[in-house]
């Protein structure tokens, strides 16, 4: 029994001795409740500004003047909200879905001033004074408008998710150029993604879509 012990000994000393090679897994655990720690703690923090710098508090509001699909509206927003945020949280105007919110799909796309943008990627402060149109926007009453109805002609969609912000997307390049062709309708569709793979369905509706408005 001594000698078992003196062993183990020998090896806790040779262990001590011998430099790090790796994260051991009592490293590993006391690195994580270390972050979990400084986690906690940072998040009752606040950065000290700039001498001339304002801080926004989180909750204050302010002001902002929307036009949307020709109508005006009068909101209290925070300053860090998303247009898509206050598109479908405060206006119901869930035309617009969410998706990656990091500006990557373009689920989310409108149109301000002509120009498709996404709306996850848009503050809604950054919108005020210009002319936003949603999907809603594009119907005449119950009527659905041009580039609408040449997508369900031509089955641009599967699951449909997409399908608004493809739309939209659609309608901008065609307030562009009436007259796309096949590569200009693929360029003007890159920043829209299809997870279903209906992309030539998608470019046969832009066609359609464009001959649509010429009448």
């Amino acid at each position: 029994m001594k000698k078992e012990k003196d062993n183990g000994d020998k090896k806790n000393e040779a262990e001590k001795n011998v430099p790090l090679q790796g994260l051991t897994r009592r490293g590993f655990l006391t690195t994580l409740g270390t972050g979990a720690v400084t986690l906690a703690v940072s998040d009752k923090l606040h950065a000290t500004p700039a001498a001339d710098a304002e801080m926004i508090e989180r909750g204050e509001m302010t002001k902002v003047n929307l036009n949307i699909n020709g109508r005006k509206y009068h909101l209290l927003v925070e300053p860090r909200w998303s247009l898509l945020h206050v598109l479908r949280e405060q206006l119901g105007l869930t035309g617009t879905k969410v998706g990656c919110e990091r500006g990557e799909c373009g689920t989310c796309t409108v149109i301000i001033d002509d120009v498709p943008r996404y709306a996850c990627m848009t503050l809604v402060v950054e919108a005020e004074g210009t002319k936003i149109t949603t999907l809603e926007g594009l119907m005449k009453g119950e009527e659905l408008g041009p580039v609408q109805h040449a997508f369900a002609e031509q089955d641009a969609f599967q699951c449909g998710y997409c399908t608004a912000g493809q739309i939209m997307a659609v309608e901008g390049l065609l307030r562009k150029n009436p007259e796309p062709s096949i590569e200009e309708i693929r360029n003007g569709m890159s920043g829209n993604l299809c997870r279903c793979g209906a992309y030539k369905h998608i470019v046969n509706a832009a066609k359609e879509a464009a001959e649509l408005k010429k009448s």
